[in-house]
């Protein structure tokens, strides 16, 4: 395709997107299906945060092996293997016949997930029309909400008509198909022909890229755990249906989608790594707030949904901000690695908050479970105020 015009620039960006969205409808199956889950193998709040815990750690586990392919032999072998491995994954996640072997499978789904960000910042950064950086990453970072939302409506949509598991086989075709499209369509860029343990001398030494990415520490606590729990907070509290609570999820992340955009053309039009860092400290001290509120109680189906709601513009909002900002601190070739640096601070947020959060449900309702999310929404604030202010 031609990357060289304005339109095949755009093109490009709406190819990695369209990946981005096909790749987290494989991976939020496991956060759309808790209450399902739940209910198949008889799951404490506790125990449902492993099964999270388990996706996030097999993520983690495996970004900076992705960060080096990626940045070896450029993003598309990544991309197409990784959303053959993702179908894979979920139809096994499907099929797990014991608690143990479901977080094996869940793991997988994590590992195979692990492509996403390295890959497609790669090809955003590549590709996007210049001075729309901002919004171009935006534009991919909606596939993440999208495909969550997407997961959200066929996982509990499907478990209300028929056995649960078929959904996770709907989403493992939709995969497939779309894997044979982008191998066709997408050129991508070359990498440097090696595959090598990633140099991580010049980030360490990066002061702003440091803090940015503790940042992501504490919004990945936040996104992991409220992506998690929404469900069976509208299952439990509000004594909503499984469809309902899975339609409120989805609106979460489309209003996610909506905060995404947006926010990446505000941060076009302020500029550079200081205009995203000032949006994201924005939506992240919004989202702190939003969290307490919860925390306060909050039973009513229609308040919920704008909370939730509220919560997609702000928190699930920010991370296309967050990598924007991510990319112009660091060259383009540490981008893989840095990209990997800072999904595994995102990650390692997720996760240790899940299974405290359904501890702190078991033993004394959500309210301390919400308030643990602000806690780290503010940190997150507080973090993001620094980097702001070196930028």
């Amino acid at each position: 395709m031609n990357t060289d015009s304005g339109a095949g620039r755009w093109r490009t960006v709406a190819a990695v997107a369209g990946w981005q969205t096909a790749a987290s409808l494989c991976y939020y199956t496991v956060f759309a299906a808790t209450g399902v889950l739940r209910d198949a193998f008889g799951l404490s709040e506790a125990l449902v945060g492993v099964v999270v815990t388990a996706a996030i750690l097999g993520y983690t586990a495996m970004l900076f092996p992705s960060g080096a392919l990626v940045d070896g032999f450029g993003e598309k072998p990544a991309m197409v293997g990784g959303l053959v491995a993702l179908a894979a994954a979920a139809v096994t996640v499907s099929l797990a016949p014991s608690y143990a072997l479901l977080l094996v499978a869940a793991a997988a789904l994590g590992a195979a997930y692990s492509t996403a960000m390295p890959a497609s910042n790669r090809g955003i950064v590549a590709g996007a029309p210049p001075g729309r950086a901002n919004l171009a990453m935006g534009l991919k970072q909606v596939g993440v909400t999208a495909g969550s939302a997407g997961a959200s409506l066929v996982v509990t949509g499907v478990a209300a008509v028929a056995a649960w598991q078929f959904g996770f086989g709907v989403v493992a075709a939709v995969a497939l198909a779309y894997a044979a499209v982008f191998a066709l369509v997408y050129d991508g860029t070359d990498g440097d022909g090696t595959l090598s343990v990633p140099d991580l001398s010049g980030l360490s030494a990066n002061g702003a890229y440091l803090r940015l990415v503790g940042s992501g520490l504490f919004l990945g606590a936040t996104l992991f755990t409220a992506l998690g729990y929404v469900v069976l907070y509208v299952q439990d509290v509000i004594g909503a249906s499984p469809v309902v609570a899975g339609g409120v999820l989805a609106f979460t992340q489309v209003t996610g989608s909506l905060g995404r955009v947006g926010a990446g053309s505000l941060a076009d039009r302020l500029g550079g790594a200081g205009g995203a860092a000032a949006v994201a400290l924005g939506q992240t001290a919004v989202g702190a707030g939003l969290f307490a509120l919860l925390a306060t109680g909050v039973d009513s189906l229609p308040v919920a949904l704008v909370v939730f709601g509220a919560i997609g513009l702000s928190v699930y909002g920010s991370t296309g901000v967050f990598y924007s900002c991510l990319g112009s601190l660091v060259d383009d070739d540490e981008l893989g690695a840095a990209t990997a640096g800072g999904q595994t601070a995102i990650n390692a947020g997720g996760l240790v908050v899940p299974p405290l959060f359904g501890l702190l449900v078991e033993r004394g309702g959500y309210e301390g479970g919400w308030a643990l999310l602000a806690a780290s929404a503010a940190l997150a604030a507080v973090l993001l105020v620094s980097v702001r202010r070196d930028l």
